[in-house]
């Protein structure tokens, strides 16, 4: 009875006193007070919604986050191209696929929690502990000395560049007008993407001049840095006389969202990989993780007070296709970071070269974003634009698959920043198009659903790509060596370290290097299927109205 009490009176609590009689002063006590007892209105909420912030107090608060937005987009690329000289220390080539999914597997579990815990706990408090956990996860990684605790810092920087990227994102909603956001969110992921670009040569230049650890050591001061910005201009909520917080969380939900998550990514990242699908940890942890689902459907359908994701949100067709466009085009952007490395590696480039071909992808990740933003600023609409950016990376997965070994390097490398344009056009549209179908309150938990679906996406991405390239490298390299004495072990070598094939005669390194283009060419051909699905999802999204002030009572009317 009282949601329902809170849901009638929202449209009201949130406009202008003009939707008040004045005269009657019993009616804003009324309001005030049932406002005051819905769960849905969280007073921190409030504050952060407040429309006369100046301009100079909006630039600090977000150049606060936004160091640590710079920190997560340099993690990234780091491991992609530290993950084959780590491997190699360790000697295992398939640890690379674990370090990749250590993070984003936690980074999946966090985001979905992140809107509804800041809407308790409050948007600084989350920066904060997020801020904490990137910088212990890195510390555990720099002083690692085995796969293990390496695997466990990922996890634990996952834990906190995921929450990172999620409530910046979220703070930049609560303080900024709908029509100006794609223009903000556009400079959101220049830092980003600067981070991103960055990662990449750094993590190779450190690999090959010094030493993999160290890349993982020096994020630590950044992450500090921006845990003091954070805890000195974003503002500290205020307490409040109310029953205990930790009451509102949705515990089980979260429970078994998050055990849903890591089931589904665990399965998926193992299976082909790992170990066979048939293997039993597949085949128990896929079904296990679709069960788990269902009763989280049910939990926040029928028993949630508070739900951690309301089951509405994601019905919402606006909302859902957006989601899953996110989800398709992240597939694509995180199997892009992993594989264009070997891809160029395999080339014969050098872990710094390698890592330096990811630039123009990570450029024009954050030019597209700035663009579309602009675009939307200026004209309030997004559907010609999301038609433009789904059709240009079906074009850019097209050309990426058709690379070779003979392809001339600029012409993938230029591929690939086509590509990253469309991916970050993509990533502004799809968060205009679900924060405009929900309403202001409901803003930082479908950002939350969004980064979920983004996060997800990413693991699933690398699982996919990871169990198509290792099964027909695999097949390709026992069709052409199998007949080699001491075959399975050469093999073996082969698929756990890149380095194994400069220690081949001339004439095997160029078959083992055919061997590997056949299975990067299998991987970009998935990405070009991926690509198709995003398009026909992205196609469905409908164009709602931008509104040019936080409230969304523009004097416009929508068309």
């Amino acid at each position: 009875m009282q949601e329902t009490v809170c849901e009638d009176l929202r449209p009201y609590t949130q406009q202008s006193t003009t939707c008040i009689d004045e005269g009657n002063p019993l009616i804003p006590k009324v309001l005030t007070s049932l406002s005051q007892q819905c769960p849905m209105r969280d007073k921190a909420l409030d504050e952060a919604s407040d429309e006369n912030i100046s301009p100079r107090k909006l630039k600090w608060i977000m150049a606060s986050v936004w160091i640590g937005t710079f920190c997560a987009g340099l993690d990234g690329t780091l491991i992609a191209t530290l993950g084959s000289s780590i491997a190699t220390e360790f000697q295992s080539l398939s640890l690379l696929a674990w370090l990749a999914t250590a993070y984003l597997i936690a980074t999946a579990a966090t985001q979905p929690l992140c809107g509804k815990l800041t809407d308790i706990y409050s948007r600084r408090n989350g920066l904060l502990v997020c801020n904490i956990f990137f910088a212990a996860g890195n510390l555990t990684c720099g002083l690692a000395q085995s796969p293990s605790i390496i695997i466990l810092g990922r996890a634990l920087a996952g834990l906190g560049g995921g929450g990172l990227n999620t409530i910046s994102t979220i703070i930049a909603s609560d303080l900024i007008p709908l029509r100006k956001r794609g223009l903000w969110q556009g400079i959101s992921n220049v830092c980003w993407g600067l981070g991103n670009g960055l990662g990449g040569v750094f993590g190779g230049f450190l690999s090959d001049i010094w030493n993999w650890k160290v890349a993982f050591l020096i994020q630590i001061p950044l992450t500090m840095a921006s845990l003091i910005m954070v805890y000195i201009n974003v503002a500290k909520p205020k307490l409040r006389a109310e029953k205990a917080l930790i009451h509102r969380v949705d515990f089980l939900g979260s429970s078994l969202l998050v055990s849903t998550l890591v089931l589904l990514l665990l399965g998926l990242n193992s299976g082909g990989n790992i170990v066979p699908w048939t293997h039993p940890l597949v085949l128990v942890s896929l079904p296990l993780s679709a069960c788990l689902f269902g009763a989280f459907v049910i939990v926040e359908e029928k028993m949630a007070h508070e739900p951690v994701i309301p089951v509405r949100l994601v019905l919402d067709r606006t909302v859902a296709c957006a989601c899953l466009t996110n989800f398709f085009f992240i597939m694509i952007a995180y199997a892009l970071d992993f594989y264009i490395v070997i891809f160029f590696r395999v080339r014969g480039l050098s872990s710094t070269a390698a890592g330096a071909s990811l630039i123009p992808f990570s450029i024009m990740t954050a030019a597209g974003s700035l663009l579309a933003g602009y675009i939307t600023n200026m004209t309030g609409r997004y559907k010609q634009l999301n038609i433009a950016i789904l059709l240009l990376m079906l074009l850019a997965t097209i050309l990426i698959a058709m690379s070779t070994l003979s392809t001339p390097v600029w012409t993938t490398i230029f591929s690939l920043g086509i590509a990253g344009l469309a991916i970050g056009g993509m990533l502004t549209v799809t968060l205009l198009a679900v924060i405009t179908a929900v309403a202001h309150e409901e803003q930082a938990l479908v950002t939350s659903l969004s980064y979920a679906f983004r996060s997800t996406g990413s693991v699933t991405g690398v699982a996919i790509a990871s169990a198509v390239f290792q099964n027909v490298l695999n097949r390709e390299l026992r069709l052409k060596l199998g007949r080699r004495e001491n075959a399975a072990e050469l093999i073996g070598r082969i698929r756990d370290s890149l380095d194994e094939v400069n220690f081949l005669p001339v004439e095997e390194q160029q078959v083992v290097r055919g061997s590997y283009m056949l299975a990067l060419q299998a991987v970009f051909l998935a990405m070009v299927g991926l690509a198709i699905l995003g398009l026909v999802s992205g196609l469905l999204m409908r164009e709602l109205k931008l509104h040019k002030r936080l409230n969304r009572q523009d004097d416009e009317i929508a068309e």
